[in-house]
């Protein structure tokens, strides 16, 4: 007898452009999409932190979380995450006040802590020592929350009073932060190490003003589509462009599958591209179910917040809607 998983899917958007689009049309396009997994009935949708990257507009994430839900209506809009160490705790208190207080009920928050892609990001940023905004993170996060929960040394306004879940994109070590705030987790990369983080997350978890019990979101590169090749070339292109920007420096705008140069890639590109692919999610409804069941078994997690790029937009959708078939 089969078990029955019941599976809940949000999406992260990243607002990766495409090598056809204006960074225009790419974060009018974030909108676009969030009303699309909004009908097939997705939990939530976030948006990412990306400075300085050439193919990724969405730089502010909770003035384009702001955009986001208010072209919505009941999706649950948030940040996928904000980058703790490129802000104050004070000023991240008063845009969660704010979201929430434009859109009650709706607004859920993720917090990083990415301290910028390259040394002139991070000087651009005003940051410090990269090895002293990560050896405070929890310090910061543990200040944040005493302003959302009134308890700060000074006020913050609009007033958030612990209404907004907050969860941690977490490792293994950030998944430990989060276990001792009370703190919802996300959790990224590879299953395994996915796996070690939820573990350790779970056995050190601490009830708290804003949760009562753990609450854990994976993320995973995923795609659905009618053949297991068509559904990995809509992984293909963010695959390529990320070992390609490890020899550049540069994150360019995505390319679909088929304009891709694979003929020109190095062995160890190849490589590099094939073990990035074996961390992902992807094949027809049948296989992308069979998949999912066992990343639910071995994480034991709530939700899965769908994390890939994907250029091909109509694939994408194609690929949303199968999986919208699994909940």
């Amino acid at each position: 007898m089969s078990t029955v998983v019941l599976m809940r899917f949000s999406v992260l958007d990243r607002a990766a452009g495409t090598s056809h689009e204006t960074p225009e049309e790419t974060l009018r396009g974030v909108a676009t999409h969030a009303q699309h997994v909004e009908q097939l009935g997705f939990s939530r949708f976030l948006v990412a932190e990306h400075h300085g990257v050439p193919g990724i507009p969405g730089s502010q994430p909770a003035q384009l979380a702001t955009y986001v839900a208010a072209h919505t209506s009941t999706i649950r809009v948030g940040t996928g995450g904000i980058m703790v160490p490129n802000h104050p705790p004070y000023l991240i208190a008063e845009q969660i006040g704010l979201l929430q207080s434009l859109f009650p009920g709706r607004i859920d928050i993720g917090l990083g802590s990415s301290v910028g892609f390259t040394k002139p990001v991070r000087q651009a940023l005003r940051q410090g020592d990269p090895h002293e905004l990560k050896a405070r993170l929890e310090e910061d996060v543990e200040e944040l929350l005493d302003y959302l929960s009134g308890r700060g040394a000074v006020s913050s306004y609009p007033a958030d009073n612990a209404r907004t879940p907050i969860y941690m994109l977490a490792g293994y070590r950030s998944a430990l932060t989060a276990a001792k705030l009370g703190m919802g987790v996300i959790t990224g990369g590879p299953l395994s190490t996915q796996a070690d983080a939820i573990k350790a997350y779970r056995e050190n978890f601490q009830p708290s003003e804003g949760l009562n019990s753990p609450r854990v979101i994976a993320s995973l590169n995923i795609a659905a589509a009618d053949t297991t090749e068509a559904a990995r070339n809509l992984l293909l292109p963010e695959a390529y462009s990320q070992v390609l920007s490890r020899s550049t420096g540069v994150f360019e705008s995505l390319k679909i599958a088929d304009e891709l140069d694979i003929d020109k890639l190095t062995a160890q590109q190849t490589k590099r591209i094939e073990e990035s692919l074996a961390n992902t999610i992807y094949g027809t409804a049948g296989e992308v179910h069979a998949q999912l069941v066992d990343a639910t078994t071995t994480l034991q997690v709530d939700e899965f917040l769908i994390t890939g790029d994907i250029p091909d937009r109509a694939g994408r959708s194609r690929s949303e809607e199968i999986l919208a078939g699994l909940m």
